[in-house]
């Protein structure tokens, strides 16, 4: 999924995954989550999955603020515990890890630009919750309008976007992995970044100023 516009660069993936949960017998239940994640399968709820790892579904709620319990996103990843990591630190380390690669092939980092972010983030909830994988969204148009709509102003622009990978590193491989995804992260000419996260929606915006 390649877009070009004038020089501009437009990338999307969408790495499919799925996984099968039956909430019937069977089931294994543990006293505590052996680990501080968990991600969303077809039927879930808040109250299942904290009868599965023995906490409070209240608690659970709390860990999940940006979650909507009547509308549980398949293939989302939700904290099961305090220790696991925010979401804001999952953007934080995307930007890390995108300056790491940077820093490899002797280019400035990007500054992590709080208005960008915004929009990213803006991006990300809209395609969950308007149920779309694309640049292009039906309420805001294309990650130009979007930029723009939003007061930023900018020479050049780029959009990554993807869905359904866990952790900021398995969706930096994904990204690395596809020829038009790292242009965008190695391209010299932008010097600010916004990344955005939602329930499993993914989106990095590029931005020279």
């Amino acid at each position: 999924m390649k877009k070009l516009a004038s020089l501009l660069l437009f990338c999307g993936l969408f790495l499919f995954s799925f996984s099968d949960t039956t909430h019937g017998q069977g089931v294994t239940m543990y006293k505590e989550p052996p680990f501080e994640y968990y991600k969303v399968s077809k039927g879930d709820t808040f109250w299942f999955i904290a009868k599965r790892y023995g906490l409070d579904y209240r608690e659970l709620m709390r860990l999940n603020p940006t979650v909507d319990p009547l509308n549980m996103q398949v293939g989302s990843t939700i904290r099961l515990k305090g220790s696991g990591t925010s979401v804001a630190s999952f953007e934080e380390e995307v930007v890390r890890l995108v300056n790491v690669e940077r820093q490899k092939s002797g280019l400035r980092p990007l500054l992590h630009r709080a208005d960008v972010k915004n929009v990213a983030e803006k991006k990300a909830m809209d395609m969950i919750n308007s149920n779309y994988f694309s640049h292009t969204s039906p309420n805001y148009g294309s990650p130009f309008d979007m930029l723009k709509t939003f007061g930023i102003s900018y020479r050049a622009a780029a959009e990554n976007i993807a869905k359904g990978q866990r952790s900021p590193q398995e969706v930096m491989n994904s990204w690395l992995n596809s020829s038009g995804h790292r242009a965008n992260i190695l391209n010299g000419q932008y010097n600010g970044i916004g990344v955005g996260y939602y329930n499993g929606a993914w989106v990095q915006m590029f931005v020279q100023s």
